[in-house]
C-alpha cells in the first residue's frame, strides 16, 4: 500500500474478525455502515473507488485500541536522564530532578515522536497526563505550564491524524493558581496523586474542588502502592452525584489488589455506585512495585478479575514508555493486552477489550469498531485471529482514524534457507 496518506476508506475487504467471521465492511463519514459477509455489501462495493477500497485479506480487524493513560510529557526521556533503576520514590526523584530543565521544544519533540509511535502501531486516541511543573518550589506559572504548552502544541498538530485528550497532573506541592494557570490553556481534565500526599484526603479534596469549581471530570492516579492510604472509596463517593457527562476515573489503583475479599468488595461496591472508571497499568506497575519483596513479589496490578465481575469500567493502558517510571515499553496496545493475559491472568478476549473498548468508554468516546452506527476506528493486523495477533504483535499493519487510513506499517523479512541434508546423512 502505497498511496498517500491519510486517505479515505469506504469499504474494508475480506477482513477477519475476532471470531472469525470474514466480512466486508462499509464506512462512510467516518461512521460503519453496513457489515456483511464477504462479496454481500454490492451497493457499498460500487459506491467506492478502487482507492477507497482496503483489501485486508489476511488481516484481522480489531476496534482500534485507545490508551487512556499515557505521559506524553516524560516519554523517552530515559536516556536522557539515565535514572537509577528503582521504586516509585527513586522515579519520582530523578524526574523532579531533570524535569525544571526541560524547554517546551525539547518537551514537543518527544512528545510528538511517542505519539506518532502510538498511532503507527494503531493507537487512534490517547489520553495524556501533562504534569504541572512546579514540583521543585520554586517555580513561577510561566515554568508551571512548559509541559501543557508542548503538548497542546502536539495536540494542535496531530489533531487531523489522532483524538489526544489532556489532564493536568498536579502534585500536592503544586499550587492552586499553578493548576489553575494549565487548566486555562485548554487541558480538558483535572489530575493528580493524592496518596502522594502527607494528607492524602485533603489532597484528593482539593483537586476535586478545583474540578467541581471549573466544570471538569478527574482522572487520578490512585493509590499506586501495595500499602498505604486508600483514597478510592473517598474519591467515589464525592463524585457519586457529580453530571455523568463528564468523566471520572482512577488510574493504578494497586491497592485494590491488596484487599481482604470482604475489604475488596465494599470498596467494589462504592466505585460501582459511582460508575468510576478504573485504569490498569500493569506494564508500569509490574515494574515500579515489589521491589521491597525479594521473596513471593507481588504482581503490583489492581483486581481485574474482581472488578469486572461487578460490571465496573474497567480499561488498560501502557502509561509510561522508557522514562524514570519505566525503562522500556513499545507503544502497542498488543504489549499491554499481552500481560494482562499473562500477569492479569484475563482470557485475550478480556485483555483486548481493556485496550479498546473499556478504555473507550473510561475515555468517554463513541463506541468504535466493526457494528453498523460505530465509529470507523481499526486496527487491522496481519495475522490469523486475536490470538495469534497478541502473541506475535506483528509489525504489519493498517490503522484507521475517522474512516481514514492514517498508518500503514508494511514488514519485509528475508530468511536463509535451511541447509538441504541428504536422507542417507539423516539415516
Amino acid at each position: 500500500m502505497t498511496a498517500a496518506l491519510p486517505r479515505p476508506a469506504r469499504l474494508l475487504r475480506a477482513a477477519t474478525l475476532p471470531d472469525g467471521q470474514v466480512v466486508d465492511v462499509a464506512i462512510e463519514g467516518g461512521i460503519v455502515t453496513a457489515v456483511g459477509a464477504t462479496g454481500t455489501l454490492g451497493g457499498a462495493s460500487a459506491a467506492a473507488s478502487g482507492a477507497e477500497v482496503v483489501d485486508l485479506t489476511g488481516y484481522v480487524l480489531l476496534t482500534a485500541p485507545a490508551e487512556p493513560h499515557a505521559h506524553l510529557d516524560k516519554a523517552l526521556s530515559f536516556d536522557l536522564i539515565q535514572p537509577p533503576l528503582g521504586d516509585l520514590g527513586s522515579a519520582i526523584q530523578s524526574w523532579v530532578a531533570y524535569a525544571h530543565e526541560m524547554t517546551i521544544e525539547s518537551i514537543a519533540d518527544r512528545a510528538r515522536t511517542q505519539a506518532l509511535a502510538m498511532l503507527a502501531a494503531g493507537i487512534t486516541a490517547v489520553r495524556s497526563h501533562v504534569d504541572v511543573l512546579s514540583s521543585h518550589g520554586t517555580a513561577t506559572s510561566a515554568e508551571a505550564v512548559r509541559g501543557a504548552r508542548a503538548l497542546i502544541q502536539v495536540r494542535d498538530e496531530l489533531a487531523d491524524l489522532m483524538d489526544i485528550e489532556l489532564v493536568a497532573l498536579a502534585g500536592h506541592l503544586s499550587p492552586d493558581a499553578h493548576v489553575d494557570a494549565v487548566l486555562d490553556l485548554g487541558v480538558d481534565l483535572v489530575g493528580g496523586a493524592p496518596h502522594l500526599a502527607d494528607d492524602p484526603e485533603r489532597d484528593l479534596d482539593r483537586l476535586l474542588a478545583i474540578a467541581e469549581r471549573r466544570g471538569l471530570g478527574v482522572d487520578l492516579h490512585t493509590d499506586e502502592s501495595l500499602d498505604g492510604p486508600l483514597t478510592i472509596e473517598r474519591y467515589a463517593r464525592a463524585v457519586r452525584d457529580w453530571p455523568r457527562e463528564r468523566q471520572y476515573s482512577a488510574g493504578h489503583c494497586v491497592r485494590l489488589g491488596t484487599l481482604s475479599r470482604e475489604r475488596l468488595a465494599e470498596v467494589i461496591a462504592e466505585v460501582k455506585a459511582s460508575d468510576l472508571g478504573v485504569i490498569s497499568l500493569p506494564i508500569t506497575n509490574l515494574y515500579l512495585q515489589g521491589w521491597q519483596h525479594p521473596v513471593s513479589t507481588p504482581r503490583g496490578l489492581t483486581a481485574l478479575r474482581e472488578l469486572i465481575a461487578a460490571g465496573v469500567r474497567v480499561a488498560a493502558g501502557a502509561d509510561n514508555v522508557r522514562d524514570p517510571f519505566n525503562p522500556v515499553g513499545r507503544s502497542d496496545a498488543l504489549e499491554t493486552a499481552s500481560l494482562l493475559v499473562t500477569a492479569g491472568h484475563l482470557t485475550p478476549t478480556e485483555a483486548y477489550a481493556l485496550v479498546s473498548d473499556g478504555a473507550r468508554s473510561v475515555m468517554g468516546l463513541p463506541d468504535a469498531g466493526a457494528r453498523p452506527g460505530a465509529a470507523a476506528e481499526f486496527l487491522a493486523v496481519r495475522g490469523t485471529g486475536l490470538v495469534d495477533v497478541i502473541a506475535r504483535a506483528p509489525e504489519d499493519r493498517i490503522v484507521i482514524h475517522r474512516g481514514r487510513v492514517v498508518a500503514v506499517t508494511e514488514v519485509t523479512r528475508n530468511i536463509a534457507a535451511p541447509a538441504a541434508r541428504s536422507l542417507a546423512a539423516t539415516a
